[in-house]
Formats: C-alpha cells, sequence, structure tokens
C-alpha cells in the first residue's frame, strides 16, 4: 500500500467513524455544484473561538484537572443516589464551562469505573448526565458549539443572553433533583485511586487563558488577541497539544458554514424558509423539531441564516438537544461510551430508557418555556 492508499485509508476510517462529518461534507460538496459557494459564509470568529476552548479543554483533561475534583467529591457520599446526584451535578456544572461533550467525556467514563468497582447499576445515572451536559451546557455561550455560534452571529450582549437561560438552567436543576430520586439508596463500597493533578505550573497557565478566552468570548478583549495569545502560549509551552486539538470538529464547522451559506442563497430555499420562520411561535417550534432530525448544532446554524428571533432559536435549539439520540452529539458520545462492554440487551434497555427520560424532558421543557417566554 502506498502513500496516497494510506492516507485515502485513512480519511475513509474518519469519515466513517464520524457520521456528522460525512453528512456535513457531502452536504457541502453537493450544494457547492448547485451555487458557487463563498469564503464569506465562514463565520471565522466562531471558528477561532472554538479553536481556542479546544485547547485550554484539551490541556485541562491532560492535567486530569476535572477527574480529580470529582474523584474528591465522590469520596464524600456513600450510597448509590447521592453518588448518582454527585455524578450528574458535576457534569452540570463543568458543562457550563468546558462543553456538554468534553464533560459527557471526562465523566460519564469515571461514572462506569465507579459502577464497576461497586457491582452496582450506574445506566440511569449516565442518562441523567447526559440530560445534564445538554441542559447545564445551554447556559452559557461557550457551554456548547451552537450557543457561541448564536451569541456571535445574534451579536448578544451577555446579559440578554443570561437572561434567557437562566430560567433553562434553574429549570434543569429542579428537574435533575427530581430525576435522581427514581435512583435507589442502595449503599456503595467502592476504592478509587486518589488523584494529584499532574502539573501546577501548567494548570495556572492555562486557568489564566482560560480567563482569557472566556473575557472573548463576551466580547470584553478582541477574540483575535486571545487566539494570538492561545497559540504564542501553546508554542511556548505546549507545542505538542496542537496535534491533539479536534481539527475535524472545526472542518464539520466549516462544511456546515458551507452548505447553509449555499442554501440560504438559493433564492426558493430563502424565500420560503424565510416566511415561515417570521413567527416567533413557528421559530421555536421549529428550532425544537429540527434538531430530533439534524442535531441542534446545523439547525442553530441553518435557522440563524434565515430568522432574527433569536430568542426563540436560542432556546429551541438549546431544549431541541433533548429528545432522540442524534439531537444532540453529546448523547452519541454517552451511548458509545456506554455500550463497549454491555450485551445487546443492555444496549437496547439503554436506548429505552434513554428515549423514555429524554422526550418527557423535551415534552416538559418545551410547554413551560413556551408559556413563560
Amino acid at each position: 500500500m502506498n502513500v496516497t492508499q494510506q492516507y485515502s485509508f485513512k480519511i475513509i476510517s474518519k469519515l466513517r467513524g464520524d457520521i456528522v462529518l460525512t453528512i456535513s461534507l457531502m452536504t457541502a460538496i453537493i450544494t457547492s455544484f448547485v451555487k458557487v459557494p463563498s469564503i464569506k459564509y465562514i463565520d471565522f470568529k466562531v471558528i477561532i473561538l472554538l479553536f481556542n476552548l479546544m485547547v485550554v479543554v484539551k490541556a485541562f483533561e491532560e492535567i486530569k484537572l476535572m477527574d480529580k475534583v470529582a474523584i474528591t467529591l465522590i469520596y464524600r457520599y456513600k450510597s448509590l443516589r447521592r453518588v448518582s446526584l454527585a455524578l450528574i451535578f458535576i457534569t452540570f456544572f463543568t458543562s457550563m464551562l468546558v462543553t456538554n461533550d468534553v464533560a459527557l467525556l471526562t465523566f460519564v467514563p469515571l461514572t462506569i469505573i465507579i459502577s464497576k468497582k461497586s457491582n452496582a447499576n450506574f445506566m440511569k445515572t449516565i442518562i441523567f448526565q447526559t440530560l445534564a451536559a445538554n441542559i447545564g451546557s445551554s447556559f452559557t455561550p461557550m457551554g456548547n458549539p451552537q450557543n457561541l455560534f448564536l451569541f456571535t452571529h445574534y451579536h448578544m450582549k451577555a446579559l440578554d443572553f443570561f437572561k434567557v437561560t437562566f430560567p433553562l438552567a434553574l429549570m434543569g436543576i429542579l428537574w435533575l433533583t427530581i430525576l435522581n430520586f427514581t435512583i435507589p439508596k442502595d449503599n456503595l463500597k467502592f476504592k478509587l485511586n486518589f488523584l494529584q493533578v499532574k502539573d501546577n505550573k501548567r494548570l495556572i497557565i492555562y486557568a489564566i487563558l482560560f480567563f482569557i478566552i472566556i473575557l472573548s468570548v463576551l466580547n470584553v478583549i478582541d477574540y483575535k488577541l486571545a487566539f494570538i495569545i492561545t497559540v504564542l502560549c501553546v508554542l511556548t509551552f505546549d507545542i505538542q497539544l496542537m496535534k491533539r486539538v479536534d481539527y475535524l470538529l472545526l472542518i464539520t464547522f466549516i462544511c456546515f458554514f458551507i452548505s447553509i451559506g449555499n442554501l440560504s442563497n438559493m433564492k426558493v430555499v430563502h424565500s420560503y424558509i424565510q416566511v415561515f420562520l417570521s413567527g416567533k411561535a413557528y421559530t421555536y417550534i421549529s428550532s425544537i423539531l429540527l434538531s430530533q432530525i439534524i442535531s441542534n448544532v446545523p439547525c442553530a446554524i441553518l435557522v440563524a441564516e434565515f430568522t432574527q428571533n433569536w430568542k426563540q432559536v436560542l432556546l429551541g435549539v438549546n431544549i431541541g438537544g433533548m429528545g432522540t439520540l442524534i439531537a444532540s452529539l453529546a448523547s452519541v458520545i454517552s451511548y458509545k461510551l456506554y455500550i463497549n462492554d454491555v450485551s445487546e440487551e443492555e444496549k437496547k434497555n439503554y436506548l429505552l430508557k434513554f428515549s423514555f427520560y429524554n422526550f418527557i424532558s423535551l415534552f416538559i421543557f418545551a410547554i413551560i418555556n413556551y408559556m413563560i417566554n
């Protein structure tokens, strides 16, 4: 096998393993035959902010900061219900800062380890952690990719943004607490290795960098300046980190920008969707329903091109992250992590319970937020 064949094989393997990247790439290519794409379609501010956040979050992962916090807290609790509640809310609050997918990639494996060491069933906990990540991440602009995009696309002020997302997060705290009562109080016995943060100097550097990046997300400082500081910081202290950033996610976003830019500039599509999304109720409902089919990140990018009803889009795509397994890509991550060592029966059971709790949550959040907004 020559070098070209090896690279082709790697690319095909990546596309097979990432269905969202495949769909976004194919859509970008197909729509480009109908409408010639423009560089203006790509929101480089979103791409740069996302890159900055991914770099610092990857550093936190490698330092084992979140793992250390989680294990320290869990040692304080002994019953299945209390450990479950700790795991759920660690995921909930962490997702506000480091995105929903990173929170799940960090804490679902920890839940699985606890489950094995204590010989207890934590399936429900993982399902509730997934809900916690999707709801918790909705609170901040940097909590998930769709919020970051909408925050920059609509040029929102931080106060206006939080006025919309705060009630959603508050509802999440109450709802997740109620759901946790369905988990039994069984006493647990387990032993986890005590973790030390690997590099305190590195932790301080990236904590300062994270603060600078958050200020750039909130438009306190220029995002280009934050980008330059991020790149210089990594090149100076941790050049290998550049290789470990998930560039495929950035490519996926670029492909979605091109696809939706092409579609939105087709006269027939533009006129039809713009009329349909002119009403606030239609925008809200469409954002929720469309998220169930194409996931909430591409839904946010698509819908935002055709309406100025930013509040309804913001609520719709965040609430729309509940429901089907593909409504939020973070939900797929939890599922993939859980099914590694379980039987086919357990896989089916997970999907049934996941769907049950997610659709109940979707219905409750959609109705209440429609009434209060």
